[in-house]
């Protein structure tokens, strides 16, 4: 196999290994975590934006850099193995990286530094110049644009170092999303602690150069083993075989759908021996009209790709996964809103409390450390007797329950913390209030238990449901909720 994964199917099953991206994972995740956590700071204290200006630009870019996976994953099913993608993105993501350090470098790229609240809140700091903004938001949409990529396609190639021919390997995909999730949150803590130390103590400069450093390491150690990956080919854009879906499904609506089965559409011949074939089933079954054959013209003319008029029946139910997948999303939506407000107005929110342990004084952005848990798994297998200890869908149900929760609790220390505020008379003040920053600590110890049952439910409900053709698309959709919620 060439250095960008040219591998012929056939090749593909002796190939492998679980800990192939588990470097990269931790590693991504570190400069992408403690970014969003610090970049309210960054934008409020370094750049002079208002409070206002501060959340919306980090939700901007949070909601684009959750919703380019789409893109990215139609392009690594449609043109790049998931291999490419994860390489060129990652460069992408190196020079977003460069050029924010270089911007907080310069001082004549950036304004004055306003730290005073009083101050800045008057409105009397140096305004961020267009020309500023311009590079800001260029570099920062150009990380977007790399860690889009990143998580569309890196948690389907480690899935795919699993072989699902082989039993033994099937049956450790729910291992695996855990695994993914313990780097995924490794990292994170890596990141809003250490990465998070040096851009409060050594400057934006560093820790941006950190950042930039940190994902070109991973990069070329995610170059430099691509001889063991199983690397699947591209198949052709899913979301264009779904559009041909309801396209031919409109233009075959007033045609009766046939009493037998066997009677619609699919390939069966050598073309689609390297093709996955889904069996039909009777939900949406409008859709099954594409599949209709009108003459014997369809079936000759037509490919295991589909065309405009007819698809195949594995095509069809390609395009049922993603309509069922859509609810699931939906549901998630709230929670990731939660999420964004705790990214931003919390980390403010943080500021005007004792951050003080002994001597040490805890960064702002470091409050969020996310919480590990491998206790609940063990337990609840025991009484379900399911391997993942309850379903993926059950697991995102929790994490839903657990969100409302983290904000239930949210709403009661903030009321706490006002109450302080108004005793001490110091409601205008830019000093500590006498609560300690544990209170806020709180409602992020509960929802980051909440995003590890979600994010791993989501991540393995949609890998395992969609096809080997859209597995790719199907890992983009699964971040999809989180733009919307931004």
């Amino acid at each position: 196999m060439g250095f960008f994964g040219n591998a012929k199917p056939e090749q593909q099953l002796k190939k492998g290994g679980r800990r192939a991206t588990a470097l990269i994972f931790g590693l991504e995740t570190m400069t992408f975590i403690s970014n969003g956590v610090s970049l309210f700071t960054y934008f409020h204290g370094y750049m002079n934006f208002s409070l206002t200006k501060s959340a919306t630009a980090l939700t901007n870019y949070m909601g684009t850099a959750f919703l380019l996976p789409l893109f990215a994953g139609f392009i690594s099913d449609t043109y790049l193995s998931r291999f490419k993608t994860c390489v060129i993105f990652g460069c992408l993501e190196v020079m977003g990286y460069a050029l924010l350090a270089i911007q907080a470098h310069l001082k004549q790229l950036r304004p004055f530094p306003c730290k005073d609240i009083v101050t800045s809140t008057a409105n009397k700091c140096e305004s961020a110049t267009s020309s500023q903004e311009a590079m800001l938001f260029m570099s920062l949409y150009l990380v977007a644009l790399g860690t889009g990529g990143i998580k569309a396609a890196l948690p389907s190639l480690g899935a795919d170092q699993l072989n699902d021919r082989d039993p033994k390997e099937a049956a450790s995909l729910s291992s695996y999303f855990n695994w993914y999730m313990f780097f995924l949150n490794l990292g994170a803590i890596f990141g809003v602690t250490f990465v998070v130390w040096i851009n409060t103590n050594q400057g934006w400069d560093w820790a941006f150069s950190v950042c930039s450093m940190a994902m070109a390491v991973a990069v070329l150690l995610l170059s430099m083993g691509h001889s063991v990956y199983r690397n699947n080919l591209p198949m052709g854009s899913p979301l264009t075989r779904s559009l041909q879906v309801f396209v031919a499904a409109i233009r075959n609506r007033n045609l009766p759908l046939p009493a037998n089965a066997d009677e619609l559409h699919e390939v069966h011949d050598k073309e689609a021996e390297q093709n996955e074939i889904l069996q039909r089933t009777n939900q949406f079954r409008f859709l099954d009209h594409a599949a209709i054959v009108t003459c014997s013209e369809d079936t000759t003319s037509s490919t295991a790709g589909g065309t405009w008029k007819i698809c195949t029946v594995t095509q069809v139910e390609e395009t049922k996964i993603l309509v069922r997948m859509l609810p699931i999303i939906l549901s998630t939506v709230f929670m990731n809103t939660c999420l964004a407000q705790l990214q931003t107005f919390s980390i403010q929110q943080s500021t005007t409390t004792n951050r003080k342990i002994g001597s040490f004084e805890m960064p702002a952005s470091s409050i969020p450390v996310i919480p590990l848990t491998f206790i609940f798994v063990p337990l609840a297998r025991k009484f379900t007797g399911i391997p993942t200890g309850i379903t993926q869908l059950q697991r995102v149900g929790v994490g839903l329950v657990l969100s409302a929760i983290s904000m239930a609790v949210s709403g009661i220390i903030e009321t706490h913390r006002k109450k302080v505020a108004i005793k001490h008379a110091k409601l205008d003040s830019s000093g500590p209030l006498p609560i300690s920053v544990f209170w806020i600590g709180i409602q992020y110890a509960i929802f980051g238990i909440a995003d590890i049952f979600t994010l791993v439910g989501l991540l393995e409900f949609f890998y395992a449901e969609s096809s080997s053709k859209m597995k790719s698309l199907g890992t983009a959709i699964s971040w999809c909720s989180f733009a919307f919620g931004y």
